[in-house]
C-alpha cells in the first residue's frame, strides 16, 4: 500500500532522480512535472497528498503557481523548495499558507521529515500518545489509590485532564480506557470528600483553599500591594475547559495556574455567593437574611451578588471602590467592553459570564445543542469557539494592554451524568439532579453522601429536620414516577451540584500582562 501520492514540480527535475528513487523505496508514489502550468493541469485532474514546489522556475513562478494551486486544491499541503534565502520570499510563501519550507540542496532525510510532518502526523501522534498513556496507566492507577491529601487529588485530576486532551487530538481508541480510569478516580475522590468534608468545615485551618477564601487569599493581597484587580468569573467553568482556552492567552499573559475546591453543593446559589461574601452559606443566611434566598422561594438565587461583595469589603474594613457586572449575552458583553475606560478608576472590577452555564442547560433542553456538544471534546471545542469569537476575547485583549492583575475563576464545574439513583421527596424538594434537600427525603444511604445535620457542613437549615444528600461520580437523582422518561431525558447531560473532580476541582488563574514585564 502506498504511503502517499506526491507531485514534485521543478524545472531541473532530472537532477532529482536519486531523491525520487529514495522516496519510492520508502513507499511513496511520485509524479513529476517541470513547470507551473503542467502542475496546475495535474492538480486539476488528480488529488495529491502533498506537493513539492520549486520556487524559482521560468514561466509561472513558484509563488504564482502556489497561489493557483491553493485555488484548485486548498487543503493539499504544499512544501516550497528554493535556493533563495531572501526573507521577503519566505514571508510571501508562509503568508500563502505553505506547509513547509526547504532550502536547496535538500537531502532525502529532510524531505522524509516534512512528509511525516504533513502526511502522517496524525497517525504518528496517535501512536506515540497511545503508547505513552498505556505506559502511564499503571502509575495513574497507583496515584489514585495512594491519594491521601487534597494536593494529591489536584495532581491526579491534572494528569487525567492532560491525557484526556492529548488523546482527544488523536484517533486513539484509548478513550474508553481513560473514561474507566476517570470513573475509578471519581469514586475514590468521593470517598475522600465524604471522609474529610465535615472536618474541613469545622476545622477551617485544616481545609484546602475553598470558595469563601478566594477574596481573602487571592484578591485582597493584590489590592494591599496597590494593584488594581479584575476578577472574571465564568460560571460552570471546568479545569479541562480552562486548559483549552489557556493556550489562547499564553502569548499575552504570564499565567499562574492553581486549582481550588468548591464548597458543597457545587451550585451557583451556594458556591458563588460564598466566593462573593467570603462566608459559608449558613453564615450568609444568618448574618444577611435579606441577601439569602432559600431553595423553595421563587426569587432568583443569585440576585444579591453586588451587595454580598460589599458585605465582605465592609467586614474586612476595606475601602476599595468596585464594580460588579453580570453578562448573559453578547449585547451586554459589548456594552460592558465599551465601559472599560470608566471602570479604570475602580480598585476592583468583577464580571460574571454565564455562557457556559447557559450552554450546559441548552444542551439538556435542545436536541440540536446536544448534537453539537455530543461529548466532552465537543463541549470543550464549543467553549473554545465561544471564547475566540465573543467579546470575552476582546476583554482579555484590552486587559493585556493594562496594568490590572487579572484573576480568572469559576464557582463550580459540571459532570456528564450517566447512572440514575432513585430518590423521593415532597413537593418542596429542590429540582437539582446532583443534590437534594428537604425534610422527607427517601433514598438508599449507601448511594449518596448524606448530611443530616446541615450546620456540620455550614449549610442553612430551612426546617429542623432538613437533610442534604449529594450524588457522586456520574450519578444523578431520579424520581420513581415517570422514571424511564426522566432517566432517558437527563442521562448524558452535564449537571452540577454534587461530588466529582469535575465539579469541585476548579481553576483559579492569576494573569499578569506580559507588556508590563
Amino acid at each position: 500500500m502506498s504511503n502517499g501520492l506526491l507531485l514534485w514540480v521543478d524545472d531541473e527535475i532530472e537532477l532529482l532522480k536519486a531523491h525520487i528513487l529514495f522516496l519510492e523505496k520508502k513507499g511513496y508514489e511520485v509524479e513529476t512535472v517541470s513547470n507551473g502550468q503542467d502542475a496546475l493541469d495535474k492538480c486539476a485532474a488528480t488529488a495529491y497528498d502533498l506537493i513539492l514546489l520549486d520556487e524559482n522556475m521560468p514561466g509561472l513562478s513558484g509563488l504564482e503557481t502556489l497561489a493557483r494551486i491553493k485555488e484548485i486544491s486548498p487543503a493539499t499541503p504544499v512544501v516550497m523548495v528554493t535556493k533563495s534565502e531572501e526573507e521577503n520570499i519566505m514571508d510571501q510563501a508562509i503568508g500563502s499558507k505553505i506547509a513547509d519550507y526547504l532550502i536547496k540542496p535538500v537531502n532525502p532525510t529532510q524531505i522524509l521529515l516534512t512528509l511525516k510532518k504533513n502526511i502522517h502526523k496524525k497517525e504518528i501522534v496517535t501512536e506515540v500518545a497511545q503508547t505513552a498513556y498505556q505506559q502511564n496507566f499503571g502509575k495513574i492507577g497507583m496515584q489514585i489509590s495512594d491519594s491521601l491529601t487534597f494536593d494529591d487529588w489536584k495532581e491526579v485530576y491534572k494528569r487525567l485532564v492532560y491525557w484526556e486532551l492529548e488523546l482527544s487530538e488523536t484517533d486513539s481508541k484509548m478513550d474508553e480506557m481513560l473514561s474507566m480510569q476517570k470513573t475509578e478516580a471519581n469514586l475514590s475522590f468521593a470517598k475522600f470528600i465524604r471522609k474529610n468534608y465535615e472536618n474541613w468545615i469545622t476545622h477551617p485551618e485544616d481545609r484546602p483553599l475553598m470558595s469563601p477564601d478566594i477574596f481573602k487569599t487571592k484578591i485582597f493581597p493584590q489590592l494591599s500591594q496597590g494593584k488594581k484587580v479584575f476578577l472574571i468569573v465564568i460560571d460552570n467553568f471546568r479545569y479541562d475547559q480552562w486548559r483549552t482556552i489557556g493556550t489562547e492567552l499564553a502569548d499575552s499573559f504570564l499565567i499562574e495556574e492553581d486549582i481550588y475546591c468548591s464548597i458543597l453543593p457545587t451550585a451557583t446559589q451556594y458556591a458563588r455567593n460564598a466566593i462573593f461574601s467570603g462566608l459559608m452559606p449558613d453564615k450568609i443566611a444568618s448574618m444577611y437574611p435579606e441577601l439569602w434566598v432559600d431553595e423553595d422561594e421563587e426569587e432568583g438565587k443569585n440576585l444579591n451578588e453586588g451587595p454580598l461583595i460589599q458585605t465582605q469589603l465592609d467586614r474586612y474594613r476595606r475601602k476599595h471602590t468596585f464594580s460588579y457586572h453580570k453578562i448573559n449575552d453578547s449585547a451586554a458583553a459589548e456594552k460592558f467592553i465599551a465601559q472599560l475606560r470608566q471602570l479604570e478608576r475602580n480598585d476592583l472590577n468583577i464580571v460574571v459570564f454565564n455562557f457556559i452555564d447557559m450552554l450546559s442547560h441548552a444542551r439538556t433542553e435542545s436536541k440540536m445543542v446536544r448534537e453539537l456538544a455530543s461529548n466532552e471534546a465537543a463541549y470543550r471545542s464549543i467553549t473554545q469557539s465561544w471564547f475566540r469569537h465573543s467579546a470575552v476575547r476582546d476583554l482579555f485583549r484590552a486587559l493585556s494592554a493594562s496594568d490590572y492583575t487579572v484573576i480568572l475563576t469559576t464557582d463550580h464545574g459540571s459532570i456528564r451524568v450517566k447512572a440514575p439513583v432513585k430518590v423521593t421527596g415532597d413537593k418542596n424538594t429542590n429540582t437539582n439532579l446532583r443534590y437534594k434537600l428537604g425534610k422527607n427525603l427517601k433514598y438508599n444511604p449507601k448511594e449518596v453522601f448524606e448530611i443530616k445535620e446541615p450546620r456540620k457542613a455550614a449549610l442553612p437549615s430551612p426546617n429542623l429536620s432538613t437533610a442534604y444528600i449529594f450524588a457522586w461520580g456520574d450519578d444523578f437523582f431520579a424520581y420513581p414516577n415517570n422514571y424511564n422518561y426522566y432517566v432517558s431525558y437527563y442521562r448524558d447531560t452535564f449537571q452540577h451540584g454534587g461530588i466529582s473532580m469535575e465539579e469541585m476541582l476548579i481553576p483559579l488563574i492569576t494573569l499578569q500582562s506580559k507588556k508590563r514585564n
